[in-house]
């Protein structure tokens, strides 16, 4: 009888790993999406058992049930939040990632994936034109990206001012939810600036909400809702002259600094403190990953940087991931970045971030051309928000929905100054603009 409790079977592996082969290169299913937890249930409701179901028959529960209860967000007709369009090549080095089994949360346990990372930061740091200085780490998603950023600015702004009163962050009305979210976990006040018809946040408009307890500027890079970027060169100037820190919340739209064309949008990203970018969403990388990057690593690491007993062992000489966030173990999740950017080189992904800025415009310079539609903003980056005239709101929620289920087009409604419109949110390169119309047309008759 085997002493291993959890025996090997060169047979399922086989069939998952050809499974995975296939489904990296056939992408997701469109029809795909979510259902109902009585219909899971029947199914999945009591797989958990004693004595196990075998693999066989486990596998087939994923594949034939939790696969296809799923919404396929890395499809090209995926355009509603901010999707993904993870590379095949960044996707099947993610199935090897994980048979790795690389501890990267500090030198000693993951120094090559480490070093690996350091080089897809370098990347994204030179992009925002930083020093040397510049640093961080690959954690699980934007909302511990910023939170890890703004726990840092909190702690250096102590420092620089000597005080520990409750203080505030400042953001634009346009901001991520997880900004909200992250002030609520530190104890911290929210102050929101209204944004701008474009949705976009002026530095006049944060100077005169300044406040004194201010420790915090945080910028859009790129508003989720939007597609806004603050301008963040004025809001630079705030934040030298009040002794502030700038956080940049690029999650979605940061990845544009690759685009020559949309670079000069960001200008002024070179004095902020801070910036996170999810290669999830614009970076072509499979979930879930945010960069999180400090110009000056050292005030990352003075906030985040753990101390016990047990942790003296770990070599402090060397770059150790788990000092720059709200973290201690971590996978290398920027791996498969990495490995995309290591296999197509920056020059494709700049031309790859430029694709789906000009699938943007043939997409609004198409609803222009669409008798009954009204185009209310975009492209900003590469968001779009549009209205079909006369249609009641819930005659928009059931034309999303029947195109959702049909796999034809993912196209859910929002809210823009109260109104409900539709948002379009292009992140793929391969998303083709005549079958985007082809479905939008069916809102015109």
């Amino acid at each position: 009888m085997s002493s291993d409790p959890f025996p090997f079977s060169e047979d399922i592996t086989r069939e998952m790993l050809d499974w995975t082969a296939m489904r990296i290169a056939d992408g997701p299913d469109p029809t795909h999406g979510a259902q109902a937890f009585a219909a899971l249930e029947t199914v999945l409701g009591g797989s958990i058992t004693e004595d196990g179901l075998g693999a066989q028959r486990a596998f087939e529960l994923f594949t034939d049930t939790i696969v296809p209860a799923t919404r396929p967000f890395g499809h090209p007709t995926s355009l509603s939040f901010v999707a993904a369009a993870p590379s095949r090549a960044a996707l099947s080095f993610d199935a090897a990632l994980g048979a790795a089994g690389i501890f990267a949360g500090n030198w000693d346990g993951g120094a090559g994936a480490i070093h690996a990372e350091n080089q897809a930061l370098r990347w994204l740091a030179d992009l925002a034109g930083w020093p040397d200085s510049a640093g961080g780490v690959f954690v699980a998603g934007g909302t511990l990206g910023n939170l890890s950023a703004l726990h840092a600015a909190r702690e250096w702004h102590s420092r620089q001012h000597n005080t520990h009163a409750r203080r505030a962050i400042l953001c634009s009305s346009e901001a991520h939810s997880s900004i909200a979210a992250v002030a609520r976990v530190m104890d911290a006040e929210l102050i929101t600036v209204p944004a701008d018809d474009t949705g976009r946040m002026s530095a006049d408009a944060a100077r005169e909400a300044l406040a004194g307890n201010v420790f915090a500027i945080v910028a859009n890079g790129g508003a989720t809702n939007c597609g806004a970027v603050d301008d963040i060169g004025g809001l630079a100037e705030i934040a030298d002259e009040h002794g502030l820190w700038l956080h940049v919340d690029g999650a979605y739209g940061g990845a544009a600094l690759a685009d020559p064309e949309m670079r000069p949008a960001f200008d002024g990203i070179e004095r902020a403190d801070s910036l996170i970018v999810d290669p999830h969403k614009w970076l072509f990388a499979p979930y879930d990953s945010c960069a999180l990057i400090y110009r000056d690593a050292g005030h990352g690491a003075a906030a985040h940087g753990q101390k016990a007993v047990y942790l003296d062992t770990v070599d402090k000489t060397h770059w150790n991931p788990s000092d720059y966030a709200l973290h201690l173990t971590r996978r290398a999740r920027g791996l498969p970045l990495w490995f995309s950017l290591a296999t197509h080189g920056s020059r494709a992904y700049s031309s790859a971030i430029a694709r789906t800025r000009e699938i943007a415009a043939e997409v609004a310079e198409g609803i222009d051309g669409l008798d009954g539609l009204t185009r209310l903003l975009g492209p900003q980056l590469t968001v779009i928000l549009f209205r079909p005239d006369g249609m009641s709101e819930e005659d928009m929620i059931g034309w999303a929905e029947v195109h959702r289920r049909s796999g034809a087009l993912l196209c859910l409604p929002t809210r823009w100054r109260g109104e409900m419109v539709f948002r379009l949110c292009f992140v793929n390169p391969q998303t083709n603009p005549a079958q985007v119309l082809g479905v939008l047309n069916t809102l015109c008759s």
